[in-house]
């Protein structure tokens, strides 16, 4: 019982993590774009945006409800990955940035290792596809 609770709590809080990081890029969709587009990219920022959101969004609805947690963990990881490596490459900035840039770079490789950790596992306790199996209607 112990386990199911806290594997669900886990995945609970993992996926508010990205879901809040999906809302916040809608929400200050102007303000990411610019700050995308100081990141280099300038080409369809609008297309890469769009698709972020939805990654984030679908794949954290995925790994809260546990419905394809592996999926939607894979994912956000590939997501995530990315993201990590472009925004906070400690190696290309100043000395003085460099420490609270390896901070972030190592919480953002820490949320990957949970996220491969579920894609291994999928969600085994309490989840919207274990429901599913359970209330199978007979033929």
């Amino acid at each position: 019982m112990f386990k199911k609770v806290t594997e669900l709590l886990g995945r609970i809080i993992l996926g508010l993590f990205f879901f809040f990081e999906g809302f916040d890029t809608i929400v200050y969709f102007k303000e990411t774009r610019e700050t995308l587009a100081s990141f280099g990219f300038g080409w369809g920022t609008d297309f890469l945006m769009i698709a972020s959101i939805v990654i984030l969004l679908l794949g954290s609805i995925m790994v809260i409800i546990g419905y394809y947690a592996n999926v939607g963990a894979m994912l956000l990881f590939i997501y995530w990955f990315v993201f990590t490596l472009v925004v906070y490459s400690f190696w290309n900035e100043p000395v003085g940035d460099k420490t609270l840039t390896i901070t972030y770079f190592s919480r953002n490789m820490a949320l990957c290792g949970g996220l491969l950790i579920l894609v291994a596992n999928g969600a085994t306790g309490w989840s919207v596809k274990r429901i599913l199996h359970v209330m199978r209607l007979p033929k």
